[in-house]
Formats: C-alpha cells, structure tokens, sequence
C-alpha cells in the first residue's frame, strides 16, 4: 500500500553534519504528519521530530537548535537535517507517517530505518 524509502545516514564526526531523507509512495490521498524516531542500542524508540501538512514543527529537547525537520508535501518526502552531531545521537533512525488512503481508511507507516553513528 505504502512504501518508505529512508536514506542519507552514515558515519560523522562529533560536529558533523547529516541529512536524512524519506520518501513516500503508494496509494497515499493525503499525509498528514512526518516525523522521525530513533532508536539506540538498549534504549527505548524515541520521537526526535516531527512535523504536520501544515508545518508545525516538534523537537526534542536533545535535539533542539542543532536539528531540523522538513518536508516538500508535493514529494511526498520528509528531511532531517542534522548539525552539530554528538556521540549520544548514534541510533537508527526511522521515519514515520500518518497517511490517508485512496480508501479512506488512516494508518501510520514505518520507513526501514537507517544507522548513523557519531564517532572519531
């Protein structure tokens, strides 16, 4: 129905800088919010940002001032750009969805996720 197609992590420097993209495709009507989570080994999944159709846009505290969520409605594709990358910010990071369907019905989708690590 809905597929994710995340990109864009890797391996950075503590100060660096990544971008993360992710793309949706399917039978989408609508998307109403994008965000991106992360996992870290032995830790729980945590929301990192989010942002609506609208463009009203939520941070965690861990992340605030040095990332920025985005999103090109026309792409169906959602961005994170990440600045002044940190050990602690090593996870996967997923992407995440809320979609409207051609039919109606409203589910939330999970992009594949994608490792970044932060390390000298």
């Amino acid at each position: 129905q809905v597929q994710l197609v995340e990109s864009g992590g890797g391996l950075v420097q503590p100060g660096g800088s990544l971008r993360l993209s992710c793309a949706a495709s399917g039978s989408i009507f609508s998307i109403y919010t994008m965000g991106w989570y992360r996992q870290a080994p032995g830790k729980q999944r945590e929301l990192v940002a989010d942002i609506t159709r609208g463009g009203s846009t939520f941070y965690a505290d861990s992340v605030k001032g040095r990332f920025t969520i985005s999103r090109d409605n026309a792409k169906n594709t959602v961005y994170l750009q990440m600045n002044s990358l940190k050990p602690e910010d090593t996870a996967v990071y997923y992407c995440n969805v809320r979609c409207l369907l051609s039919d109606r019905r409203i589910n939330d989708y999970w992009g594949q996720g994608t490792q970044v690590t932060v390390s000298s």
